[in-house]
């Protein structure tokens, strides 16, 4: 089925290497880089669904790198946030974050002055991160929770019949109808059906296509895009006329 792919930032995998194996289990890719600048070209090359950042890289504050990607023009993608633990303080707060971060004032000694506190969580939560998880917490717990915040960007291929005109597909047995008559297409095909039909009236690239449906371990040519859609439209009959190549990127579904 359609890949999901991941972006974990952390300064090292340690505590999160469980997570990550229990990710992949899930099924889904899950590429990761220690440095922000490192994942930002990433984001940029590649089709990213997700993105965990932990709460530093080798190279950053991760409250800071989250407020650059909330600032790019990839400010959409949806982030979820790790910390140690819940009530991790920040130490002190970066000037960059100053205006951003709505300060607490907690009870003081008598006599002193209570300096204003915010949790790591919260920090990133006002930044703009859509899901904070712990390292101490259960990891199935985490995993859900991920998944739920996929659940709410990514289409729900879980939903048993997608149709769209006449082309009808059915998610629980794999298979396509057009005008009422089932045609018979590869899991690739299928695939790349199910990516139009769901991504009207955008420009999908090749690179795009390529890593939606083969995903991140895929080293070969985006060309192979352009052979399994000559195929797929072959089948399609009239109805290939809904998807159209744009030259030089891609293709587009107009239905």
């Amino acid at each position: 089925m359609i890949k999901i792919n991941i972006l974990f930032v952390a300064k090292d995998f340690i505590k999160s290497s469980l997570l990550i194996e229990m990710l992949k289990r899930q099924g889904y890719s899950v590429i990761t880089s220690t440095k922000s600048k490192e994942a930002l070209s990433i984001i940029e090359e590649r089709k990213i669904d997700l993105l965990i950042i932990s709460k530093e890289s080798s190279d950053s504050n991760g409250l800071l790198f989250l407020k650059q990607v909330r600032n790019s023009q990839f400010k959409n993608i949806p982030v979820v946030a790790v910390v140690d633990s819940p009530n991790d303080m920040l130490e002190s707060i970066p000037k960059e974050l100053s205006q951003d971060l709505t300060l607490s004032f907690g009870s003081a000694p008598k006599g002193k002055t209570q300096s204003p506190s915010i949790t790591y969580k919260l920090a990133f939560f006002q930044i703009g991160a859509d899901e904070c998880l712990s390292y101490d917490q259960d990891l199935h717990e985490s995993v859900a929770r991920i998944k739920a915040v996929i659940r709410r960007v990514v289409p729900d291929e879980s939903q048993e019949l997608i149709k769209v005109n006449e082309i009808e597909l059915d998610m629980a047995s794999y298979s396509v109808k057009i005008g009422g008559k089932e045609i018979k297409v590869t899991a690739k095909e299928f695939d790349l059906l199910y990516v139009f039909l769901s991504s009207p009236n955008r420009v999908l690239s090749r690179p795009y296509l390529l890593e939606r449906i083969w995903g991140f371990n895929y080293f070969g040519s985006p060309r192979t895009v352009d052979v399994h859609i000559r195929r797929l439209r072959a089948k399609m009959g009239k109805s290939a006329k809904y998807i159209h190549t744009v030259s030089c990127v891609g293709y587009k579904f107009i239905p």
